[in-house]
């Protein structure tokens, strides 16, 4: 059976999943009107087989990851999602069942996130699957909240928990020098960390807290370390911080009790897609009630502080720990 055309391709697969002013995505372009009294916040990410996800993760998870970093991104901004263009470069051995389990997962998250396609590109490419989302939110009118906005004394919160999505891939990964701790966590932990990798939690509930009561925020995509000396570093800052205080889950907790060289892992290795923000303590109290009222997590890991040196991260004996790289690199 011949394969559809990019228009067929189209009309079946991503039409479906079309929102108000995409025109069923038969034009070149959608049409969006700001509301009234809201700004537009945009953000991009690019995905790429083999270096953001697996060839053989499922295809609705590949879909989901790749939305959801970017609502991870919004989150960071206070914004509400509006919906999201899409470019897909299909491999040649593209099949119509992946395509129709990748469109699955893309509806389904797009409904829960109340996200739709807009529009966006499909091609056939001869390298690895590549997939790029530009997500479009709205906040109300000069409120986006900025990564460098940090100012002395504020203090410094992370929601959820952190390195979870870092211990995942090394899980997946399965290298040799780590089946020493991966090859005895429990079956329930090693799921949650590998589930952790697959699918982030972009944490928009948390978008009113943030816009009512932080100065700063950005979503933890690189690492902790790095993204926070790059939130600090724009305004001149840094800070000091206790390794202990930063929030574990139980299987990380696990892992690092079985290595505990992978704190390293677990402050630089990225893929948390939690977010980093900065709050007066004024605002403290008010801050953690309204977080809780949207039922997320968050804990205060330090406080921000003059200085041109990266943060520096102690142990509980406090020894300053040195990492080999303090954040992840594309380069």
């Amino acid at each position: 059976m011949p394969r559809p055309s990019e228009d067929d391709l189209i009309a079946t697969y991503f039409a479906p999943l079309a929102g108000p002013g995409a025109f069923g995505l038969r034009d070149d372009a959608a049409a969006l009107a700001p509301r009234p009294g809201q700004d537009i916040v945009l953000t991009k990410d690019l995905l790429v087989a083999g270096v953001h996800f697996f060839v053989n993760d499922p295809p609705d998870a590949i879909a989901r990851k790749a939305l959801r970093v970017n609502l991870s991104d919004l989150a960071a901004k206070a914004a509400e999602p509006i919906g999201y263009l899409l470019g897909l470069a299909l491999p040649e051995d593209w099949t119509a069942d992946w395509l129709a389990a990748f469109a699955l997962g893309l509806q389904q998250d797009g409904a829960a996130y109340q996200c739709p396609l807009l529009g966006g590109d499909t091609v056939k490419t001869r390298g690895p699957l590549m997939l790029s989302v530009t997500a479009l939110g709205a906040v109300p009118s000069q409120k986006m909240l900025p990564r460098g906005g940090a100012a002395v004394g504020d203090l410094l919160y992370v929601s959820g928990t952190i390195g979870d999505g870092a211990l995942g891939l090394k899980l997946r990964l399965d290298a040799p020098e780590d089946r020493h701790w991966t090859a005895v966590m429990t079956p329930a932990s090693a799921a949650y960390l590998r589930e952790r990798y697959l699918l982030p939690q972009p944490r928009l509930a948390l978008r009113e807290a943030l816009r009512l009561h932080a100065h700063a925020a950005m979503d933890i995509s690189d690492g902790l370390a790095g993204d926070l000396a790059k939130m600090l570093g724009l305004v001149g800052m840094t800070t000091e911080i206790v390794a202990a205080k930063v929030p574990l889950s139980a299987a990380a907790r696990e892992a690092l009790k079985l290595e505990p060289k992978l704190i390293e892992t677990i402050l630089t290795g990225g893929d948390d897609y939690e977010i980093l923000c900065a709050v007066a303590p004024a605002k403290a109290a008010g801050f953690e009630a309204a977080a809780a009222a949207a039922g997320i997590n968050v804990s205060v890991i330090g406080g921000a502080a003059p200085g041109a040196s990266p943060p520096i991260f102690k142990d509980g004996e406090g020894r300053a720990l040195s990492f080999a790289r303090p954040s992840f690199q594309h380069f």
